[in-house]
């Protein structure tokens, strides 16, 4: 009798999931800025030993023009293996592509030639607005129960609140919002989970008005973007708690939760202080009681620099932002990497301890004002800087893309941001590798944001087992 067997890249704990096998391909969400070619997922060969180390290998249009890919994910993942409601007949086969500005959500099969991903259903905007009153989807993560989106926009062109719709796990179909009861949270971003302890935390960055033509000044002085963390029950979908960062602290944004699941603690990134342009990381832990609350363990400050070299944004401040993006946590939780997309470096801190971590790396690439280039083309300055972050399960490879949105690139790097990607080696100092660096005419002209690894990688998955 045949055995019903789960994914084999499916681990029950982040301490197996780190010794499975190497990743052999990286999947790249791509994007036309001027919505008149089609958006779509490149492919990019990630395995040393291959003659194609290094280069686009595959490469998937996109139906439809317009639809600004930012962040995807897979359908299914670890999560699967979770005894409270575990659906071990899904595999990760499917990417679940959102489109920022279209609202449309692509779904890619990779099973058949995961060098040539297939577009087998998309959703309208319609779909998401009727289901879930939902628009601008924005991050996936694969749930124990389902797949799980955050939007930022509301429905029928309301700005907000924005929030999490659900969508099925075989058939794709939006089943509806997430939130039972939403409490006070109106801005929405990136959300993740404490699956064993019923936690679901959410942050802030702004409604779809906000955030699509570029930082709003006015806003940005005004301290109106996000600058909390909103704290959920899990089981019951209801608004906990809501922990106020400090409104000079704009606009939290990518969490990053411990991966054992034992732990209840977690780094967000704030792109920003509107006191002094600084950047920051905080951990999110348990209060005194059955709260939670918020520490500042990290600074960066800004870098002096000629107004001359500035965007008009930045010149009144004579300096540059560091402007953190994203961060990316390995899946042992000892080392956290932070983008700081403004000056063009990559940090790396052990967080072994959470409360107070140590730098142990940094690299440059890109930024504002240095455009520091990459080894591997030592003549060819670079815009944009490090921005998504992705780290393999194993820990020893580090991806790195440089556009962070349409709008955005344009004000900050006005003259034009490129496209590129990279990679580091993380044993003993942080080193890139000279072999790998496709860029420019590597991506047919369209701009790099989401790096998504075959098989799983520090940010796709959780965990129910320690």
């Amino acid at each position: 009798m045949a055995l019903l067997r789960p994914d084999p890249t499916f681990y029950p704990s982040p301490r197996e999931a780190a010794a499975g096998p190497m990743e052999q391909l990286a999947y790249v969400a791509a994007f036309d800025r001027s919505a008149t070619r089609p958006d779509a997922i490149a492919v990019v060969d990630v395995d040393p030993a291959s003659a194609s180390y290094g280069r686009v290998v595959g490469w998937t249009d996109l139906p439809y023009l317009g639809d600004e890919l930012h962040h995807f994910g897979w359908n299914a993942c670890s999560s699967a293996l979770c005894p409270t409601a575990a659906h071990p007949h899904v595999e990760r086969r499917y990417l679940i592509v959102p489109g920022l500005r279209s609202s449309r959500i692509h779904v890619l099969d990779t099973k058949e030639n995961p060098r040539q991903p297939k577009v087998v259903k998309v959703l309208g905007p319609e779909e998401l607005a009727k289901r879930a009153g939902y628009s601008r989807p924005h991050t996936i993560h694969c749930g124990p129960d389902g797949i799980y989106l955050s939007a930022l926009g509301g429905a029928d062109g309301a700005d907000g609140p924005g929030g999490i719709a659900v969508l099925d796990h075989t058939t794709f179909e939006v089943r509806g919002a997430w939130e039972a009861d939403r409490g006070p949270q109106y801005l929405a971003y990136d959300f993740w989970w404490h699956l064993t302890q019923d936690v679901l935390v959410t942050s802030e960055w702004g409604t779809p008005s906000m955030v699509e033509d570029g930082i709003v000044g006015e806003l940005l002085l005004g301290r109106k973007y996000g600058h909390a963390l909103h704290f959920w029950d899990l089981r019951s979908r209801r608004h906990v708690q809501r922990v106020d960062l400090g409104d000079q602290y704009q606009m939290p944004l990518e969490l990053r939760p411990a991966h054992d699941p034992t732990k209840q603690y977690g780094f967000v990134g704030v792109v920003i202080s509107v006191e002094d342009l600084s950047a920051s990381v905080w951990v999110w832990h348990r209060s005194d009681g059955d709260g939670w609350a918020a520490t500042k363990v990290i600074d960066i400050p800004a870098e002096p620099a000629d107004p001359a070299a500035l965007p008009d944004l930045l010149k009144p401040f004579g300096a540059v932002p560091p402007l953190v993006t994203d961060i990316a946590l390995s899946v042992d939780d000892r080392s956290l990497y932070v983008s700081c997309w403004g000056t063009g470096e990559l940090k790396r801190y052990d967080v072994t301890d959470p409360f107070h971590p140590r730098e142990t790396g940094s690299v440059r690439l890109g930024g504002i004002v240095r455009r520091t280039a990459h080894p591997a083309r030592p003549d060819l300055p670079l815009a944009g800087g490090p921005q998504m972050v992705e780290v393999s399960r194993d820990g020893q490879r580090v991806y790195l893309t440089n556009s962070l949105y349409g709008a955005w690139d344009d004000q900050f790097y006005p003259d034009g941001v490129g496209a590129w990607q990279a990679l580091l080696h993380t044993s003993g100092e942080l080193r890139l590798d000279e072999r790998f660096f496709p860029h420019g005419d590597d991506f047919r002209g369209l701009r790099v944001h989401q790096t998504r690894l075959q098989g799983g990688d520090a940010s796709s998955d959780s965990y129910c087992f320690p």
